[in-house]
């Protein structure tokens, strides 16, 4: 098909069409032929014909109501009839992988004139690379199934293995040795907490919390017990095919009856007389991955403690659908385990020792939920700087009114601290090894997630106030806000309620106490 040759036009002629039946407005410098769309218009025709509108350069009133990104549809660009003459257009449309200009829309370390000493060139490279990934693979596939509530797509998992990002998001280790990274970016050996924190910040820009998890948060948790405590026979069955995106994986701990009080589990493991296998019955409840999963790591109660299981799925295990406030992308089960018959050769360390290997993939999990709030709250605060730039109140911006300053100042505070001590924290892992952390980073994690989830939950109210109906309407200006303000309180109940978090925190603190100090 021939390219649509574009007129060059001028304001007055555009102006001549102003009514029902011919009607052209202005934005940003293009002209766009409204004459057959007016009577679809979704906001109706009398919007359309609003003397501020029908002929007229319609910048500021369409970004009143209109998110930039309805006139990349193809559905409106092919409305675009011209261009005014000696005009440009100065709203500019993100590249894939391009950095935002906006004011701390970045952390500091990507904002131009700014420095780390955290970053080496492999994280840059690696967050360049990720980020066009994200904008061009995960994002589109992110906000349709969001929407629609089905598994992610099987062809992302697949763009995602080759280039081994399933592999990395478990961190630095051993199961990174001889493979290429990200198309040879960054090096099996150099790869840190660093890379591992730019991979889970530039996913969540995909703006799609159920979808972050449905991309196989199952196995982010689920898999890394496999990997350390699994035998080899156990490892070399179950690893590649997860890590290849083939097969699934979910931590079943959280029951109806116990969550933060792991050793209140209930689900029970039973030997059987010859000693070979263990006969499994109890449930699991908020399964993230579960109603995908093919394997299920598993906590239950043996006779002499608890026992943590790799159960794949068969015959006696049910996996139900729960519906939360996020979406069913997520895969979120209830599941049941009927006289499951497992081979002892599936436990994962070792009988009734479960609760080291529980407890060993915590302060991980904690920390990725802090990588991820950390960027979340990130894109609320720019969300918000661009609308209280745009919208006009009393005849002024938005950004005019003290309130919303001193609001916006607030939030801005909240994310610098968030990252930061996220930095700070990640650079001590990078240091330490598995005990020094157990032993040193318990505690601080447990605060940096209480706070970082406590400071999420402040932005997200105060990002309603700032963009008002908008702020809670699931389409439209404020879909972001919206569903920021509907889901932020998942990473403050995953992984450990804030107030369990906090009192493990000081408990921590308190250990290391000097009998000698006194006021």
């Amino acid at each position: 098909m021939a390219e649509k040759q574009m007129k060059t036009l001028t304001k007055q002629e555009v102006a001549k069409h102003n009514k029902e039946g011919d009607l052209w407005v202005i934005i940003d410098s293009k002209v766009y032929d409204l004459s057959r769309f007016s009577s679809l218009h979704p906001g109706g025709l009398a919007v359309l014909l609003d003397e501020e509108v029908a002929g007229k350069d319609a910048t500021e009133v369409f970004y009143q109501l209109h998110r930039h990104e309805v006139l990349l549809k193809p559905a409106y660009t092919r409305l675009q009839v011209g261009t005014i003459e000696g005009s440009k257009p100065s709203i500019k449309t993100l590249a894939p992988g391009e950095l935002s200009p906006v004011p701390y829309a970045e952390p500091t370390w990507l904002s131009k004139g700014y420095h780390s000493p955290y970053y080496k060139e492999s994280h840059r490279k690696l967050q360049q690379a990720v980020r066009k990934f994200t904008d061009e693979v995960l994002y589109p596939d992110a906000q349709a199934r969001e929407e629609d509530g089905k598994r992610p797509s099987q062809s992302v998992y697949d763009a995602m293995a080759p280039l081994n990002l399933h592999t990395m998001r478990l961190g630095p280790g051993k199961h990174l040795k001889g493979l290429t990274l990200m198309g040879g970016i960054v090096q099996p050996e150099e790869f840190d907490y660093f890379h591992e924190l730019v991979i889970t910040q530039e996913f969540v820009r995909a703006n799609a919390r159920g979808y972050a998890d449905g991309m196989l948060g199952g196995m982010v948790i689920g898999l890394p017990p496999v990997l350390n405590f699994g035998s080899e026979k156990l490892k070399q069955e179950v690893v590649p095919p997860v890590l290849a995106g083939k097969k699934f994986i979910s931590l079943a701990i959280s029951e109806a009856f116990a969550g933060s009080d792991v050793a209140g589990l209930r689900c029970t493991a039973k030997k059987t007389e010859d000693g070979k296998f263990f006969i499994v019955n109890g449930t699991k409840k908020w399964i993230t991955n579960g109603t995908f999963s093919d394997y299920f790591t598993v906590g239950c109660r043996t006779d002499g403690g608890l026992t943590v299981l790799l159960i794949p799925r068969g015959p006696g295990v049910e996996t139900t659908q729960i519906k939360t406030s996020y979406s069913t992308t997520a895969g979120t089960a209830y599941i049941t385990f009927d006289n499951v018959k497992v081979p002892v050769e599936n436990i994962l360390g070792k009988e009734n020792g479960g609760l080291q290997v529980i407890l060993s993939n915590f302060n991980h999990e904690r920390w990725v939920m802090c990588c991820g709030s950390a960027r979340g709250q990130r894109m609320i605060v720019e969300e918000c700087l661009k609308w209280a730039s745009q919208r006009k109140v009393f005849g002024k911006p938005l950004i005019a009114q003290a309130v919303i300053r001193h609001k916006l100042a607030a939030m801005i505070a909240r994310v610098e601290s968030v990252q930061n001590w996220l930095e700070n924290v990640t650079y001590q892992m990078t240091l330490m090894n598995y005990k020094e952390q157990s032993a040193k980073l318990a505690g601080q994690i447990g605060f940096l997630k209480m706070y970082c989830t406590r400071t999420a939950q402040e932005t997200a109210t105060d990002a309603v106030q700032i963009f008002g109906g908008r702020g809670i309407t699931k389409t439209g200006m404020g879909k972001l806000i919206e569903h920021y303000h509907r889901t932020v309180p998942f990473d403050a109940i995953l992984g450990g309620a804030e107030d369990v978090l906090g009192d493990l925190g000081v408990r921590q603190a308190m250990k290391n106490m000097p009998k000698s100090a006194r006021l």
